[in-house]
């Protein structure tokens, strides 16, 4: 099997050592994208973060790149790194995740259905040693700012039972948009990952697994965003999908293969002094 083929980006020389990297996945995100920069370019300011923030723009048709790019220019810990047209969540997240230099590397959906405040709480566990911590919505629904409407509740649950039952996964959530690494592990499960949209999430946490790192579920705050761009039926059977293949990776031992068959080309930025 050939090695995953990776785009060089727009991406920038980032900061020097930076502790901590934040990746934001973004698809015609126009009307959310300048606020979700602004919160968390807020929250590093706080909490004194030596963090970057890679936006990855997965094809966009809209003005997303033109307004992270303004943002790039006035604060040198944004990136921008742009896909070869739109290729999907799961291909965004790992784009920005291997170009990433930060010691504890996360990623969040441009919504920020879960406050980027929260991401202290996958970090610290990082920190205690933990390889990767998962954001959970289910794990204390008392957290939930926003409820999903009833019929998402219902199909997010079914699908979420689904994917623990085919993939015997033992979290209550997969499919939360934020979660946090140790660098080491994250370049190996991220080369590793082959599921291109919406179906990487579980794909992560079973080679997460297979690949001996340990795995924490963490209750985060968490508020649905009526905007949500999720179809159940069409990207619920996609997933389902997905989900087989993703076991019969695992069967003809494609997540057990050395990871140096699937090393990107990705070229080694110069870090610059600020």
């Amino acid at each position: 099997m050939k090695g995953l083929r990776y785009e060089r980006g727009r991406l920038r020389s980032p900061l020097v050592n930076p502790e901590y990297s934040i990746v934001i996945p973004a698809y015609n995100e126009t009307a959310r994208i300048g606020y979700a920069l602004e919160e968390v370019l807020r929250v590093i300011r706080i909490r004194r973060w030596p963090a970057e923030v890679i936006v990855v723009d997965d094809g966009s048709t809209d003005d997303t790149a033109s307004i992270v790019e303004r943002f790039a220019a006035d604060h040198p810990e944004v990136h921008l790194l742009q896909n070869p047209g739109n290729r999907g969540k799961g291909y965004s997240v790992r784009n920005g995740i291997l170009h990433a230099s930060g010691e504890i590397v996360m990623f969040t959906d441009a919504d920020l259905s879960a406050p980027i405040e929260e991401a202290e709480r996958l970090f610290a566990a990082i920190r205690e040693g933990v390889d990767v911590a998962i954001g959970s919505r289910w794990l204390d629904r008392g957290r939930q700012t926003a409820h999903q409407p009833l019929y998402r509740r219902f199909f997010g649950r079914c699908f979420n039972r689904v994917t623990r039952m085919i993939m015997r996964l033992p979290f209550a959530d997969t499919q939360c948009g934020f979660k946090a690494f140790q660098r080491s592990a994250a370049q190996t499960i991220f080369r590793l990952q082959q599921i291109e949209r919406w179906g990487f999430d579980p794909e992560i946490l079973f080679i997460a697994l297979k690949r001996g790192y340990s795995v924490r579920e963490i209750a985060v705050t968490w508020g649905h965003d009526e905007r949500s761009r999720i179809s159940y039926l069409r990207d619920g059977l996609q997933m389902l999908q997905e989900l087989v293949y993703i076991r019969w990776n695992a069967l003809t031992g494609v997540y057990r293969r050395p990871v140096r068959e699937f090393m990107p080309d990705i070229p080694k930025l110069p870090a610059v002094r600020n």
